[in-house]
């Protein structure tokens, strides 16, 4: 027995390597990314267009969020603002904004009319009639934005055969705190890498944050109620329109968002619930994921290891490569905090542990929803999966 240990050291370091080689790779791309940043296009007359902004609660930042939307360097635009319950406190935010900014098409729903499970694509149908433009531009209401965004996000969408738009987005911790800051590092040094490398792979993913497309191409995937029974509704939409025979197109500018997290019983919920839900779209994807941890990797090299020379040198040269690819990621996003450096060993084994539960549970917890993710009858081919509701 004792002899397979050297074994499985040498793949752990195997992927340990492999991990940093890909992550560094991913970090390149987004380096590049940020530096080859232009003016967008500028059309002879840009068509107006529609944000729609699903709210649900007080959070932090909220309102600084929605303030980013609000100025816009933009001629025709509306804001649509949505809530179920009249006594919802992000109502206020928005009274606040329309004062602020009485000159802007800004209106608030309130609606309660719960269409299916998948609340936020409930929301949006509600608001979605009072939208007067073709161009709609579906965003999460913890999204930061630059005042060129919808310049950049028009100028995409005028691209040919595209028929989606997304942004990358990264994390923005409310207040610094060790959990906001292991969110963040999850999302800049394990999820943006990633995003970019299989961006350059060739694949055209949907990523929540930013989701705009013109109502027509809209209608034709079937409308919002084609999202209503999923959980992944961002996921399902690029696949509908890459069905459709259209490109999804990732527009020339980076989004911010707001890492809320105040505990690390809700930080595990919430990755807890991005986890199962992207290892129900692509088990084997989610699998092959864990590369991008490999602090965790060579962790395990010394565990399996602890008297070989050369194990925990090795340890330590992972971590400053990592170390270096993170600072990299960081200043591509505007991070300035250096002390999150010292946080990667713990957030891979977090992530590694996250993996695990994943794969062993269905149950999400979302906006106040317990749910439980499972597979529709109607996508059997398709790894998609719908909510059902939780006991």
């Amino acid at each position: 027995m004792v002899a397979v240990f050297p074994v499985l050291a040498a793949a752990s370091a195997l992927l340990s390597v492999t991990g940093c080689i890909q992550s560094s790779l991913g970090a390149g791309l987004l380096a590049r990314f940020r530096r080859n940043e232009r003016l967008p296009v500028v059309l002879g007359n840009p068509p107006p267009v529609t944000v729609l902004k699903p709210l649900y609660g007080s959070e932090p930042l909220l309102e600084e969020a929605l303030e980013s939307f609000c100025t816009q360097d933009y001629p025709h635009m509306q804001i649509l603002f949505g809530v179920r319950d009249a006594d919802d406190p992000a109502i206020a935010v928005v009274r606040r904004l329309q004062e602020r900014h009485p000159s802007l098409d800004m209106e608030l729903v309130v609606d309660p009319a719960l269409h299916g499970l998948n609340r936020k694509i409930s929301n949006l149908m509600n608001i979605l009639p009072r939208a007067r433009h073709d161009i709609l531009v579906i965003s999460d209401s913890d999204i930061h934005v630059r005042p060129d965004y919808l310049q950049h996000i028009v100028s995409a969408l005028h691209q040919p055969n595209t028929g989606l738009v997304t942004t990358l987005y990264a994390g923005l911790p409310a207040r610094g705190s060790l959990v906001q800051m292991l969110a963040a590092c999850q999302i800049n040094h394990n999820f943006l890498p990633g995003v970019m490398l299989s961006r350059y792979l060739g694949r055209q993913d949907c990523l929540g944050a930013t989701m705009a497309l013109r109502r027509q191409t809209l209608d034709e995937i079937g409308g919002l109620e084609a999202l209503l029974p999923h959980v992944a509704d961002d996921a399902l939409l690029g696949r509908l329109v890459r069905q459709a025979g259209m490109n999804i197109a990732i527009a020339e500018c980076m989004t911010w968002t707001t890492i809320a997290e105040s505990s690390f019983g809700e930080l595990l919920r919430h990755e807890l619930r991005w986890g199962r839900t992207v290892c129900t779209l692509a088990p084997a994807g989610y699998a092959a994921s864990s590369i991008q941890l490999p602090l965790f990797w060579a962790t395990l090299v010394v565990l399996f290891q602890p008297h070989a020379a050369w194990s925990l040198p090795f340890f330590w040269g992972i971590w400053a490569m990592r170390g270096v690819t993170s600072l990299l990621i960081d200043r591509a996003v505007g991070a300035r905090a250096l002390w999150p450096f010292l946080l990667l060993p713990l957030r891979d084994w977090l992530s590694a542990a996250i993996m695990v539960g994943s794969a062993s549970g269905t149950e999400v917890h979302w906006r106040g929803q317990t749910m439980h993710i499972a597979p529709h009858p109607d996508t059997a081919s398709a790894p998609v999966r719908t909510l059902s509701p939780g006991p």
